[in-house]
């Protein structure tokens, strides 16, 4: 199985000293949307889609002005997953499934590029999309990038674990949603069984490499952020703890990364490009 990571979008926050730990106080951030596209022999399966061509097109339509105000995403049309997608060789109809960690808008802006694939995600993250119960809730999850009529697949959590973790084995026994909700109502992590172990995509249940350190650190302003735009803090700040132990007792078996990090990004695409398996036909 070849898995590809992908940077989906471009978020330049200014401060970058107090959202990345490095860097002036006054240069602009670089946060990715880290993205997986997996080659499974029944099709493509993208985990997380980042931001999509019409998200481009009519940023303040489908983005709102307070996150191009504070995340400021570059305008990429080919940073897209589906620019991507075909830049590797394959077609938008090979992605047949879609894992999406949670719905906020930097994580699931592309689905609409991708019309005939399944949507899995985790039953309770699309009742909060759908009942938008809370004024932030009515902020993240952007209705405009859904009006395509994505083919929902959602996911109830059914006696299934995954090193401890409650899970959902979504596609067979490769692909596991995990749920680390706190975030979100229905915000999980997708798990995926590579050729030299399992790769756990965390989406935001943490958004700093530091974060999965003992002891943990992370810059001042992204700890705030993540205190702030938290659903339910403390279940967030528990399912670190417990992501944090997992980072430790399984090193060998699990690599656990954010959809944020540039420094994790970083490391799995060169640790990508040391290992050239040939693509397969879809």
């Amino acid at each position: 199985m070849r898995i590809h990571h992908l940077s989906c979008a471009t978020m330049c926050p200014a401060g970058r000293r107090i959202v990345q730990g490095d860097g002036g106080l006054f240069e602009s951030g670089n946060l990715v949307a880290h993205c997986l596209l997996v080659e499974l022999p029944t099709g493509l399966l993208l985990v997380d889609t980042g931001l999509g061509t019409a998200d481009h097109q009519d940023p303040l339509r489908r983005l709102g002005r307070g996150f191009m105000f504070t995340a400021r995403p570059k305008r990429d049309f080919l940073g897209t997953a589906e620019a991507q997608v075909r830049a590797l060789g394959f077609k938008v109809e090979d992605v047949r499934d879609i894992a999406v960690t949670h719905l906020d808008l930097d994580h699931a802006g592309g689905l609409s590029d991708f019309p005939e694939a399944r949507i899995h995600l985790y039953e309770p993250e699309l009742h909060a999309m759908e009942q938008r119960r809370t004024p932030s809730e009515k902020l993240r999850y952007r209705l405009s990038q859904f009006e395509h009529g994505p083919k929902w697949v959602p996911h109830e959590v059914s006696g299934d674990l995954w090193f401890g973790f409650e899970a959902v084995r979504a596609l067979a026994d490769d692909v596991f949603i995990v749920p680390l909700v706190g975030h979100t109502r229905g915000h999980t992590g997708v798990a995926v069984r590579s050729d030299t172990g399992w790769l756990l995509h965390a989406g935001d249940a943490y958004f700093h490499h530091g974060e999965m350190e003992t002891p943990p650190h992370c810059p001042v302003g992204l700890s705030l952020f993540q205190s702030q735009v938290a659903i339910d803090d403390p279940s967030r700040r528990r399912n670190q703890e417990r992501l944090r132990e997992l980072a430790r007792d399984h090193k060998d078996e699990v690599k656990i990364f954010s959809a944020h990090c540039p420094v994790e990004f970083a490391a799995l695409r060169e640790r990508q490009r040391s290992v050239r398996p040939p693509t397969i036909s879809i």
